[in-house]
């Protein structure tokens, strides 16, 4: 849960290249605001919380959209924007069971693949030093990444109990001490730091932009279908039974509350952590009590700033070899979420039209460059947006036919053609 958390501002501060101070402060509001949720969706206030043993905090589907909307209009452009996108969140919620069908496996999969895809870009150029590093794609960095890749790989495959969940932070542990060896790690961020401070409101400022708030309000939407997935995978797979009604609505608009609130603090926006329904499928502890030890214990760390000025010293080679894996395993979900339905010839063109569009621009942004600035960041900036809009579009627009519909049909042009 912490290296999830901590991972994503550092990422969006490489993107839009503030200072240490930033990078500290916006660290510090993460772990804040993944304690905050957590405890929200945990115990609830009024209708806002799911009351369910569910760890949520700062998400990696959000990466893409905020590095591009932060490369444009800056920290202040991507907190301005997550206002509105926490407000569409709680619309979600509001209306979700009205336009739930609207989102099926097909759709809700393809977006989530084109996450992970779209995330490889970041982990290799972390592996290789650090965007605009001197040493960027020397064999030193690449030695790092790929220690600490090897040590993850190792641990989760071959360790068992706690060890095997803590593959990550055990892969991070060995690449740090390999980094601090080469002399790669700068401790002086951590003398400089206060021990206690509390989040100052606006202190990143807040702009809105339209093209920043349509890219914003799309991811959220999206994302509201993942915090769908695995809000049920924690009833189904962890207590046995169905999400019901009242826990699919508290959580939605519980999500979009911490998102739209902690965006005035600094906070990035939050989403449900699948790797922690892993976790209580698996070993059925569901006791919202010991969920809340781990929030409370980020509470503190949020409050410390040493803490976080710690985080800010792991050198780039680490966090890349420790995080491709986790945006490979998002690509396999969203795989694993397309395959739920059949692969008729139907939901095969949505996705795969879907992906060839939205990679491909996103791989050539200059097919776009003559189009206006705001549709080129919308639809440039981030594959996302391109992913939703043509699976969308085309599951609503293209018939429906199953399998057995499309055998049928094949069957019949047969007859006809024999006849």
């Amino acid at each position: 849960m912490i290296m999830g958390t901590v991972t994503v501002p550092i990422i969006v501060v490489g993107a839009v290249d503030a200072s240490l101070d930033e990078k500290m402060a916006l660290i510090q509001v993460a772990l804040l605001a993944s304690a905050l949720s957590t405890l929200l969706q945990l115990y609830a206030i009024g209708r806002m919380g799911a009351k369910l043993p569910t760890i949520f905090g700062v998400g990696f589907a959000y990466v893409p959209t905020l590095t591009a909307v932060g490369a444009q209009y800056g920290i202040a452009g991507i907190l301005g924007a997550q206002v509105i996108g926490g407000l569409a969140m709680m619309i979600v919620g509001l209306f979700i069971k009205r336009i739930r069908n609207l989102f099926p496996p097909v759709v809700a999969g393809t977006v989530v693949l084109v996450i992970g895809l779209s995330l490889y870009d970041i982990a290799i150029n972390y592996m290789a030093g650090g965007v605009g590093s001197e040493s960027h794609g020397s064999v030193q960095n690449w030695t790092v990444a790929i220690v600490t890749l090897v040590v993850v790989l190792l641990v989760s495959q071959f360790a068992r109990g706690f060890l095997q969940l803590a593959s990550i932070i055990c892969g991070i542990g060995v690449g740090y001490l390999l980094a601090m060896f080469y002399g790669m790690v700068d401790f002086s961020a951590i003398g400089e730091a206060h021990w206690f401070t509390a989040p100052k409101p606006l202190a990143f400022g807040m702009e809105f932009h339209s093209a920043a708030i349509i890219s914003m309000v799309i991811i959220c939407v999206i994302n509201s279908v993942q915090t769908i997935g695995d809000l049920s995978a924690t009833t189904v797979g962890g207590m046995n039974r169905e999400l019901s009604d009242r826990e699919l609505f508290g959580g939605l608009l519980g999500n979009g509350f911490c998102t739209t609130v902690g965006s005035i603090f600094g906070a990035l926006p939050t989403a449900s952590f699948s790797q922690n329904v892993g976790i209580v499928a698996m070993t059925k502890v569901i006791s919202r009590y010991v969920l809340a030890l781990a929030a409370l214990f980020m509470l503190v760390a949020g409050f410390i700033p040493k803490f976080g000025a710690l985080m800010t010293t792991i050198p780039y080679p680490v966090l890349g070899g420790a995080t491709i894996i986790v945006f490979g395993m998002i690509t396999m979900t969203g795989i694993k979420l397309i395959t739920k339905d059949e692969m008729s010839s139907r939901n095969v063109t949505i996705v795969s039209l879907s992906l060839a569009l939205s990679m491909g621009i996103y791989a050539v942004p200059d097919s776009i460059g003559k189009f206006p600035d705001m549709f080129q960041l919308v639809a440039g900036g981030s594959p996302i947006v391109i992913a939703a809009f043509v699976s969308f579009t085309l599951n609503l627009l293209l018939p429906k036919k199953t399998l057995a519909d499309e055998e049928r049909e094949r069957r019949q042009i047969e007859l006809k053609m024999s006849s």
